[in-house]
């Protein structure tokens, strides 16, 4: 088989019809170029959402929640059997972690660890002039926050790290900020659940772009929340682990839980519903995208069957000098892949174009204010598959209409001139 002769025949053939050609290749083009658009695009937006929750919130969570108490006084009034209880008496644990500090170097050890933070939660009242509101206090260390959650990239208003500078500060969720009419450098009351109060300086504000969480949230330092609540330096509530790999976290809380003896929660468990949502828009953006690659190739099927049936003359001109049934095929094939081929690499290049143009898009809202334009996901993957799949559509594409060709009497035709 004289494979030169063959590529010089099936380029023949796609100059003689360019204009069919043409058509087919802007169909594989702009198929390939919003297949690329719209994964990096969906991708890209899927990044962001799920960075409003997983960038901040620890893979792992250890902290010691309040239970009702497995032996009730019922059990050991009564002994064993059925007691009926109507209200069940809590446990008297503490909600502190204890021995947190060996806790802390122990996950500093572990090499599937890739950092660790401190933490205190707590609700306070949080009070302006005559407006008083329920809210939440973290005790943080700002510094940890930063590196391990991106907790920087959330202040709106302020410097966080003037939480660990200055003695007695805050910072306040936008919302509730906005709710109090309080700004950077005002001076709020807060009161703990143990009925102590605090005058804290305001010099900040954080907005996670999550409004009813922006409401209740507030951030002070260790230190400060630790005043609040009037408990000792070892007071610590929550340990945040970041792992080096996600995947590991439902394992690894199950172990933490024994070895430290404390609750574990794991960010599969606790934001299942976000993982949900990015899985079903990537389904929706594949099955998008590979429809309008088979769209494509149906338009290359069609195209290729009426050039058969216009070129049957020089089918059987072809096949009486000499050309094998294989090699009519072979010249069929090669316009069908030249097609793929062209209308690929022209989609890569434009797919790219679009992808950027979309990402200078103006975006701004109030609810990401870190978010300035639309965002992209530039994945070599996407094109990869983008190339990959135009050119095996367009094989198969033209494999019937190149059996249909190769089977070509040509007396038949010969004759029938």
């Amino acid at each position: 088989m004289n494979y030169s002769l063959i590529i010089s025949v099936s380029k023949s053939l796609l100059i003689a019809k360019w204009k069919q050609t043409l058509i087919a290749a802007i169909g594989v083009m702009i198929a390939i170029a919003m297949f690329i658009a719209l994964l990096s695009f969906m991708t890209g937006l899927n990044i962001m959402l799920d960075g409003l929750i997983l960038n901040r919130t620890a893979h792992i969570r250890l902290f010691k929640e309040i239970k009702p108490n497995p032996v009730q006084p019922a059990d050991n009034y009564f002994g064993s059997g059925h007691n009926f209880i109507s209200s069940l008496k809590s446990n008297t644990a503490r909600t502190e972690i204890y021995n947190n500090a060996a806790i802390s170097k122990a996950l500093q050890n572990d090499n599937r660890v890739a950092g660790s933070t401190e933490r205190i939660t707590t609700q306070a009242f949080i009070s302006y002039g005559v407006i008083d509101i329920n809210a939440v206090v973290n005790g943080i260390d700002v510094a940890k926050e930063a590196a391990l959650f991106s907790f920087n990239d959330y202040i709106v208003k302020g410097n966080p790290a003037d939480l660990n500078n200055i003695p007695n500060t805050i910072i306040l969720g936008k919302a509730l900020a906005e709710r109090m009419t309080v700004n950077t450098g005002d001076v709020i009351q807060a009161t703990s659940v143990a009925g102590i109060r605090y005058q804290l300086k305001v010099v900040g504000l954080f907005q996670s772009g999550i409004n009813d969480f922006d409401k209740v949230q507030c951030y002070a330092s260790i230190i400060t929340t630790q005043k609040l609540l009037n408990k000792p330096e070892n007071y610590i509530t929550d340990i945040g682990v970041r792992l080096k790999d996600m995947s590991m976290a439902p394992a690894m809380a199950k172990e933490y839980m024994q070895i430290f003896e404390t609750d574990a929660e794991d960010i599969q468990s606790a934001n299942a519903q976000f993982e949900t949502g990015s899985r079903v828009r990537s389904v929706i953006s594949y099955s998008v995208g590979i429809v309008l690659l088979l769209v494509a190739g149906f338009g290359i099927y069609n195209i290729l069957n009426m050039m058969i049936y216009e070129k049957m003359d020089s089918i059987a001109i072809m096949k009486a000098t000499g050309f094998s049934a294989r090699d009519v095929r072979w010249v069929f094939m090669g316009i069908s892949m030249g097609i793929g081929i062209f209308g690929g690499i022209a989609g890569l290049i434009f797919g790219f174009v679009f992808s950027n143009v979309i990402d200078q898009i103006p975006f701004h809202t109030s609810a990401l204010p870190t978010i300035t334009t639309f965002p992209v996901n530039y994945d070599l993957r996407f094109y990869i598959i983008g190339i990959s799949f135009s050119l095996i559509t367009t094989y198969f594409a033209g494999w019937i209409p190149s059996r249909k060709a190769g089977k070509v009497d040509p007396v038949i035709i010969i004759r029938g001139k």
